[in-house]
């Protein structure tokens, strides 16, 4: 933990940064559980560990595998990890959300019965990506932009 960060968090806890990563990394996590639940995750019994052959539909709309499930739980794990610092929590939000981007556009692009498609993503999973890589990037800017703007001067 950086001078910085000891002198923001003093006396306040978690910053709302922290407290952004945390949130989502929570959520991440339990995303990748519920992957896991039959009756959460409709068509259970055709999960599978990779492929565009998983018909296995979180919450009925977003197809996963077992791939898919445990990218959430690291996902999860990695932003509970790196909300304890308020660089590691803008970064996890900021690189985490470029990287939900990279998901959206490849999501878009790839066929989705084609071997590119191994997570495997459906077009609910491409525009939730979106909408996840947005926010990210915007909650790990907007919320350090104080910051930001006081260290430079």
């Amino acid at each position: 933990m950086s001078a910085s960060d000891r002198i923001e968090t003093r006396g306040t806890g978690r910053t709302n940064v922290q407290k952004a990563a945390l949130a989502v990394g929570a959520v991440f996590l339990l995303v990748g559980i519920l992957g896991f639940i039959p009756g959460i995750t409709t068509n259970y019994d055709q999960l599978a560990g990779a492929g565009h052959e998983s018909e296995a539909m979180l919450l009925g709309i977003f197809q996963v595998s077992i791939l898919h499930n445990i990218v959430h739980l690291l996902f999860g794990i990695a932003g509970i990890a790196l909300a304890r610092s308020i660089s590691g929590a803008r970064n996890y939000l900021v690189w985490g959300g470029a990287v939900y981007l990279v998901l959206w556009l490849y999501g878009l692009w790839i066929d989705k019965e084609g071997a590119a498609n191994f997570v495997p993503v459906n077009t609910a999973d491409d525009w939730l990506h979106f909408v996840l890589g947005a926010a990210m990037i915007a909650l790990g800017v907007l919320l350090t932009r104080s910051r930001t703007r006081t260290g430079r001067v």
